[in-house]
């Protein structure tokens, strides 16, 4: 607690405005010190004396860090939330807030980015002209994969699933999903949608777009197996969880030109990229930025930010995780 009344909270790491002066309004801000790394003991060092806890995906926000005496919430400026430990968290009557929603739009859009860039192979074509090496029009240059009238596979079907979906109409593209928790018929029948089980989602689909959050369930759900399963032409996208796709698996994959190529915006061990997901050309890698605009990404600080001072002075965040805590 500030020499004012004010609760202390640690901010992981800077914020996008307004979420800085919604923060200002109602708590003491520390910064976490630049200069020491992002492990538990570290963190839970910054911590003491803190009420809340501002964080992002890198931070492991452990059980270590959720005993901290006096800790009441930690709101992460995410929408996934494998890097907290949940249980953790509950059974020490902390608070955990996400912020989904926000981003969900904005990361639709970017899956579609990379279902279009991946199987028209537009990194490849912009190299291929930054290298001085095209010599001018060929029939037979770069061919790629249509998306047009391509078939989709939703692997997750949640919002931002649904988001992929409802651009896939404008492409004409007949679009299947595999989820354990099956849409209502009439919304199956509204969007255009099929449910299937993975392995026929796998052999059918043209392009296949994972949608899925990182749990024990989903951990390396798309590995060597399912690559086999998929067509030659096929293209795999990933904007959810590195660590639901195996990375050597897809390494090999792509080597082999099991698959026609991927596009990808996390990896398992992220920062680190696999190195023959580096060295493989027909791949693309993106710096997790599917939900990076300008609005979302400031609109996902001032949601944390809401979410943390709401819980501070006793109400109930709007996105809280473990509501239990709240009772």
């Amino acid at each position: 607690m500030s020499s004012d009344g004010n609760p202390r909270v640690l901010l992981m790491h800077s914020i996008l405005d307004p979420g800085p002066a919604l923060l200002a309004e109602a708590c003491e801000v520390v910064a976490y010190p630049s200069n020491q790394p992002l492990d538990e003991e570290h963190i839970r060092e910054a911590a003491e004396g803190c009420a809340g806890i501002v964080s992002q995906v890198m931070d492991p926000i452990g059980a270590t860090v959720l005993a901290t005496p006096g800790l009441k919430i930690v709101a992460n400026v995410a929408v996934g939330y494998d890097n907290i430990d949940l249980a953790a968290a509950t059974k020490n009557g902390v608070m955990v807030t996400n912020t989904p929603g926000v981003l969900d739009e904005t990361t639709a859009d970017f899956a579609f980015a990379l279902i279009m860039a991946t199987a028209r192979r537009v990194v490849q074509g912009d190299a291929l002209v930054r290298s001085g090496n095209f010599k001018g029009w060929a029939i037979d240059m770069m061919l790629g994969q249509d998306i047009n009238h391509a078939t989709l596979g939703l692997v997750g079907i949640g919002r931002i699933g649904r988001g992929v979906a409802r651009r896939a109409r404008g492409f004409a593209m007949r679009v299947m999903y595999s989820d354990p928790h099956p849409l209502l018929p009439d919304v199956e029948r509204e969007m255009g949608l099929t449910r299937v089980d993975l392995p026929q989602l796998l052999r059918d689909a043209d392009i296949v777009s994972i949608h899925v959050p990182l749990s024990d369930r989903t951990h390396h759900l798309i590995g060597a197996a399912e690559l086999a399963m998929m067509k030659p032409t096929a293209v795999l996208v990933n904007t959810s969880r590195g660590p639901v796709v195996d990375e050597s698996a897809l390494a090999d994959a792509l080597k082999q030109r099991k698959i026609f190529g991927a596009g990808l915006d996390v990896f398992e061990r992220e920062p680190a990229v696999h190195p023959g997901l580096i060295a493989a050309h027909n791949v693309i890698l993106s710096p997790h930025i599917a939900s990076a605009s300008t609005h979302t990404r400031s609109e996902m600080c001032a949601v944390a930010a809401r979410n943390l001072v709401t819980g501070l002075r006793g109400g109930r965040p709007a996105n809280l995780l473990n509501p239990e805590v709240a009772r």
